[in-house]
């Protein structure tokens, strides 16, 4: 069966009229594969503008760009396929999401070799995102909901805050807390893995309760 998407995130509204109006005015020629391969390569490249930013600032700045072509492509594909009534289920949503899980390995790589963020807090990250993922594709399996946001936040909302970081780094790389200077995405990258973390045991445990109420045996 189609699993119903759940989209709740505090930009869904917008994002959707724009991505709707974007989808309207693609050229013919262009198609979802190629938003989904400009979708992944962004984020390869995201990646690997964070290691380049441990050379140059340029980095963050193109980090920056590729962010904004990765939400381009990543957003704008499945919503090209529904306006253009020329959808793939299946086939899109392995595609996609195979390749999300490819790109952010690329992006947490890159946080951990720029020297902006620890190798740990990097690879916590990652960890969460990934256990999350799972927790969402089992959920669109046996529950049939897509959930694309958590708590008010997608994706969309998650590129924003790396962006704001991005600048922010500009600056000032560095907080002080309690009297201590901490890197400032070590900071928000131990409150992501706090958040991430959150979501995924409550998401399991209340879809677990689900499907065991749906299935109890007499």
């Amino acid at each position: 069966m189609e699993a119903e998407r759940v989209h709740k995130s505090i930009l869904s509204s917008l994002e959707k009229k724009t991505l709707i109006w974007l989808a309207e005015r693609m050229p013919a020629w262009v198609n979802s594969d190629h938003l989904t391969t400009l979708g992944f390569v962004s984020l390869a490249a995201v990646g690997l503008s964070y290691w380049y930013s441990r050379q140059s600032k340029i980095g963050l700045a193109l980090a920056t760009v590729f962010f904004v072509l990765n939400w381009f492509g990543d957003s704008l594909d499945g919503t090209l396929a529904r306006v253009r009534n020329r959808q793939r289920p299946r086939y899109g949503f392995y595609l996609d999401h195979v390749l999300d899980a490819f790109g952010s390995v690329f992006v947490f790589a890159g946080l951990a070799l720029s020297g902006y963020m620890s190798e740990r807090i990097a690879v916590g990250l990652l960890v969460a995102y990934l256990l999350l993922s799972i927790e969402i594709y089992l959920t669109t399996y046996t529950v049939g909901e897509f959930h694309l946001s958590f708590a008010a936040f997608s994706p969309t909302e998650l590129r924003l805050l790396l962006i704001a970081g991005n600048v922010a780094l500009l600056f000032k790389p560095l907080v002080l807390l309690a009297g201590k200077e901490y890197r400032i995405f070590d900071v928000g990258g131990a409150i992501g893995i706090a958040g991430l973390g959150t979501a995924v045991v409550w998401s399991a445990v209340k879809h677990g309760m689900f499907l065991y109420r749906t299935e109890r045996l007499s």
